[in-house]
Protein backbone atom coordinates (compact mmCIF):
# COMPACT_ATOMS: atom_id res chain seq x y z
CA UNK A 1 0.00 0.00 0.00
CA UNK A 2 1.12 3.36 -1.24
CA UNK A 3 0.58 5.44 2.39
CA UNK A 4 1.99 8.53 0.73
CA UNK A 5 -0.66 8.38 -2.21
CA UNK A 6 -3.37 8.26 0.26
CA UNK A 7 -4.89 11.33 2.66
CA UNK A 8 -7.41 11.48 5.15
CA UNK A 9 -6.99 15.54 5.53
CA UNK A 10 -10.51 15.94 4.57
CA UNK A 11 -12.32 17.69 7.60
CA UNK A 12 -11.37 21.48 6.76
CA UNK A 13 -14.99 23.65 8.39
CA UNK A 14 -15.57 27.14 7.44
CA UNK A 15 -16.70 29.56 9.15
CA UNK A 16 -20.62 29.61 9.72
CA UNK A 17 -22.77 33.01 10.20
CA UNK A 18 -25.14 31.55 12.51
CA UNK A 19 -28.94 33.43 12.90
CA UNK A 20 -30.62 33.22 16.31
CA UNK A 21 -34.03 34.35 16.37
CA UNK A 22 -37.61 34.14 17.21
CA UNK A 23 -40.98 36.23 18.45
CA UNK A 24 -40.21 39.17 21.44
CA UNK A 25 -40.12 37.35 24.82
CA UNK A 26 -38.45 33.65 23.45
CA UNK A 27 -35.00 34.05 25.23
CA UNK A 28 -32.95 35.04 22.68
CA UNK A 29 -30.56 37.23 24.91
CA UNK A 30 -30.57 34.21 27.32
CA UNK A 31 -29.80 31.38 25.03
CA UNK A 32 -26.66 33.31 23.61
CA UNK A 33 -25.44 34.41 27.50
CA UNK A 34 -26.16 30.91 27.97
CA UNK A 35 -23.37 30.27 24.33
CA UNK A 36 -20.93 32.50 25.80
CA UNK A 37 -20.94 30.79 29.11
CA UNK A 38 -19.63 27.37 27.26
CA UNK A 39 -16.44 29.73 26.36
CA UNK A 40 -16.49 28.21 22.58
CA UNK A 41 -14.52 30.09 19.47
CA UNK A 42 -17.27 32.21 18.69
CA UNK A 43 -18.12 35.31 17.72
CA UNK A 44 -20.94 37.23 19.08
CA UNK A 45 -22.05 39.93 17.19
CA UNK A 46 -23.19 43.16 19.50
CA UNK A 47 -25.90 44.14 17.96
CA UNK A 48 -26.97 47.98 18.32
CA UNK A 49 -29.94 49.69 19.32
CA UNK A 50 -31.67 52.93 19.59
CA UNK A 51 -33.61 52.21 22.86
CA UNK A 52 -31.90 53.02 26.55
CA UNK A 53 -30.29 50.49 28.12
CA UNK A 54 -32.49 48.41 31.08
CA UNK A 55 -31.22 48.10 34.29
CA UNK A 56 -29.04 44.98 33.75
CA UNK A 57 -27.64 46.11 30.43
CA UNK A 58 -23.92 47.01 30.27
CA UNK A 59 -23.26 49.08 26.92
CA UNK A 60 -20.69 47.75 24.92
CA UNK A 61 -21.21 44.10 25.94
CA UNK A 62 -25.29 43.15 26.09
CA UNK A 63 -25.57 45.81 23.04
CA UNK A 64 -24.16 49.37 21.41
CA UNK A 65 -26.77 51.70 22.79
CA UNK A 66 -26.95 54.85 20.45
CA UNK A 67 -29.31 58.48 20.62
CA UNK A 68 -31.85 57.76 17.54
CA UNK A 69 -30.23 60.86 15.91
CA UNK A 70 -26.91 58.91 16.06
CA UNK A 71 -28.51 55.74 14.90
CA UNK A 72 -29.89 57.24 11.84
CA UNK A 73 -26.32 59.27 11.08
CA UNK A 74 -24.67 55.60 11.37
CA UNK A 75 -27.41 54.41 8.77
CA UNK A 76 -27.04 57.25 6.26
CA UNK A 77 -22.90 55.95 6.60
CA UNK A 78 -23.67 52.65 6.11
CA UNK A 79 -22.53 51.47 8.90
CA UNK A 80 -24.95 49.07 9.83
CA UNK A 81 -25.27 45.56 7.64
CA UNK A 82 -28.83 45.62 8.41
CA UNK A 83 -31.38 47.28 10.21
CA UNK A 84 -34.53 47.66 11.27
CA UNK A 85 -37.66 49.88 13.32
CA UNK A 86 -38.89 47.05 15.69
CA UNK A 87 -41.55 48.46 18.23
CA UNK A 88 -40.70 52.50 17.64
CA UNK A 89 -36.89 51.61 18.08
CA UNK A 90 -33.62 50.71 15.98
CA UNK A 91 -32.32 47.83 15.91
CA UNK A 92 -29.05 47.07 13.48
CA UNK A 93 -25.46 44.84 13.27
CA UNK A 94 -22.66 46.78 12.55
CA UNK A 95 -21.26 45.68 9.35
CA UNK A 96 -17.77 45.22 10.91
CA UNK A 97 -18.32 42.92 12.91
CA UNK A 98 -19.35 40.07 10.90
CA UNK A 99 -17.25 40.83 7.95
CA UNK A 100 -13.85 40.47 9.78
CA UNK A 101 -15.01 37.59 12.32
CA UNK A 102 -15.93 35.61 9.22
CA UNK A 103 -12.40 36.40 7.53
CA UNK A 104 -10.75 35.63 10.12
CA UNK A 105 -12.14 31.75 10.11
CA UNK A 106 -14.62 32.54 13.17
CA UNK A 107 -18.37 31.15 13.49
CA UNK A 108 -20.13 34.04 13.75
CA UNK A 109 -23.37 34.22 16.14
CA UNK A 110 -26.12 37.07 16.30
CA UNK A 111 -29.55 37.30 17.62
CA UNK A 112 -32.05 39.51 15.47
CA UNK A 113 -35.73 39.63 15.43
CA UNK A 114 -38.02 37.76 12.31
CA UNK A 115 -37.88 40.85 10.49
CA UNK A 116 -34.16 41.06 10.56
CA UNK A 117 -33.52 37.09 9.74
CA UNK A 118 -35.87 37.42 6.61
CA UNK A 119 -32.55 40.21 5.51
CA UNK A 120 -30.02 37.79 6.57
CA UNK A 121 -31.51 35.15 3.95
CA UNK A 122 -31.58 37.30 1.65
CA UNK A 123 -28.30 38.79 2.36
CA UNK A 124 -26.45 35.82 2.98
CA UNK A 125 -28.40 32.65 1.63
CA UNK A 126 -25.94 30.09 3.03
CA UNK A 127 -26.69 31.47 6.57
CA UNK A 128 -27.74 28.84 9.22
CA UNK A 129 -31.21 30.51 10.60
CA UNK A 130 -32.59 29.38 13.68
CA UNK A 131 -35.96 29.98 15.10
CA UNK A 132 -36.56 29.35 18.95
CA UNK A 133 -39.87 28.37 20.14
CA UNK A 134 -40.99 28.32 23.53
CA UNK A 135 -42.60 24.77 25.11
CA UNK A 136 -46.15 25.98 24.83
CA UNK A 137 -48.08 29.70 23.65
CA UNK A 138 -49.09 30.23 27.55
CA UNK A 139 -45.71 29.93 28.78
CA UNK A 140 -44.22 32.13 26.27
CA UNK A 141 -46.93 34.88 27.11
CA UNK A 142 -46.22 34.49 30.84
CA UNK A 143 -42.59 35.25 30.33
CA UNK A 144 -43.72 38.76 28.82
CA UNK A 145 -45.66 39.50 31.53
CA UNK A 146 -43.02 38.56 33.74
CA UNK A 147 -40.61 41.21 32.43
CA UNK A 148 -42.94 43.87 33.44
CA UNK A 149 -41.51 46.07 30.92
CA UNK A 150 -45.08 46.14 28.75
CA UNK A 151 -48.28 47.92 28.88
CA UNK A 152 -51.57 45.79 27.89
CA UNK A 153 -51.49 47.71 24.98
CA UNK A 154 -47.64 46.79 23.94
CA UNK A 155 -48.44 43.11 24.86
CA UNK A 156 -51.67 42.94 22.24
CA UNK A 157 -49.45 44.12 19.65
CA UNK A 158 -46.52 41.76 20.74
CA UNK A 159 -49.10 39.13 20.54
CA UNK A 160 -50.69 40.11 16.63
CA UNK A 161 -46.98 40.23 15.65
CA UNK A 162 -45.87 36.96 16.91
CA UNK A 163 -48.87 35.61 15.03
CA UNK A 164 -47.92 36.96 11.78
CA UNK A 165 -43.88 35.96 13.02
CA UNK A 166 -44.75 32.16 12.98
CA UNK A 167 -45.62 32.21 9.81
CA UNK A 168 -42.14 32.76 8.50
CA UNK A 169 -40.99 29.83 9.54
CA UNK A 170 -40.02 28.60 6.20
CA UNK A 171 -37.29 30.96 5.92
CA UNK A 172 -35.41 29.11 8.64
CA UNK A 173 -33.09 26.16 8.61
CA UNK A 174 -33.88 25.16 12.43
CA UNK A 175 -36.29 25.25 15.02
CA UNK A 176 -35.66 25.10 18.79
CA UNK A 177 -37.57 25.04 21.96
CA UNK A 178 -36.28 27.16 24.46
CA UNK A 179 -38.33 25.75 27.38
CA UNK A 180 -38.99 27.53 30.66
CA UNK A 181 -35.97 26.23 32.97
CA UNK A 182 -34.14 24.06 30.00
CA UNK A 183 -32.11 26.46 29.01
CA UNK A 184 -28.90 24.46 28.80
CA UNK A 185 -31.15 21.80 26.85
CA UNK A 186 -31.49 24.78 23.93
CA UNK A 187 -27.93 25.73 23.74
CA UNK A 188 -27.25 22.25 23.39
CA UNK A 189 -29.24 21.92 20.74
CA UNK A 190 -27.77 24.63 18.82
CA UNK A 191 -24.15 23.37 19.70
CA UNK A 192 -25.07 19.96 17.94
CA UNK A 193 -26.35 22.62 14.98
CA UNK A 194 -23.39 23.87 14.82
CA UNK A 195 -21.13 20.72 14.66
CA UNK A 196 -23.13 19.08 12.12
CA UNK A 197 -23.03 21.74 9.80
CA UNK A 198 -19.13 21.73 10.44
CA UNK A 199 -19.15 18.11 9.61
CA UNK A 200 -21.52 18.25 6.45
CA UNK A 201 -19.18 17.39 2.86
CA UNK A 202 -20.76 20.54 1.41
CA UNK A 203 -19.98 23.53 3.25
CA UNK A 204 -22.22 26.54 3.11
CA UNK A 205 -20.27 28.91 1.12
CA UNK A 206 -20.57 32.25 3.04
CA UNK A 207 -16.95 34.32 1.71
Amino acid sequence: MESEALTFDLYHPKPLLIVISGTSGIGKDAVLKGLKKRDLPLHFVITATSRAPRADEVDGKDYFFFMREDFEKRIERGEFIEYALVYDDYKGAPRWQIDDALKSGRDVILRVDVQGAATYRRLYPEAVLIFLIPNTAEEWYGRLKARNTETPENLKVRIEMAKEEVKQIGIFDYVVINADHLLEKAVDDIIAIINVEHHKVHHRKLI
